[in-house]
């Protein structure tokens, strides 16, 4: 599954597994390993009772770079998250970039870094918890 999937399934062990190689980091800092990026998302987003956040993930403008002599890649791409929840319709609550790292193990690709850069913020109160808001700033 892809990262987008997870976290929109609520999947955050997944997102943990997904990045257990990786670096995560966001205006809240940077958290690295799998068990730790799970927790963060655990403790940030809020979790509505059919056990995912709401969400939809729109992943647009995918560029990838592979230099295949090294086994690295970096990726850019857009991000547009989309919740509705009870008492608030459909909208757009947060935009911005993805920048990746990837390397290439056992001839799989893995990712060793998602930075994340949020250029916009609608109403995320349905979606951070307050304590973990300065952890994750978007996705």
């Amino acid at each position: 599954m892809s990262y987008a999937e997870l976290v929109d399934a609520g999947d955050f062990a997944g997102v943990g597994a997904l990045l257990a190689s990786a670096a995560f980091i966001g205006s809240g800092g940077q958290v690295t390993g799998g068990d730790a990026i799970e927790a963060m998302f655990r403790d940030t987003l809020v979790v509505y009772d059919d056990g995912t956040p709401r969400t939809k993930h729109v992943t647009t403008n995918i560029a990838v770079d592979v230099d295949e002599e090294t086994g690295t890649a970096t990726s850019r791409a857009y991000f547009t998250v989309l919740q509705a929840v009870p008492g608030l319709p459909l909208q757009p609550i947060v935009a911005g970039r993805y920048h990746d790292e990837f390397s290439r193990r056992d001839r799989r690709w893995i990712f060793t870094s998602r930075r994340v850069h949020v250029d916009l913020t609608g109403d995320v109160s349905h979606h951070l918890r307050p304590s973990g808001s300065a952890r994750l700033d978007g996705h």
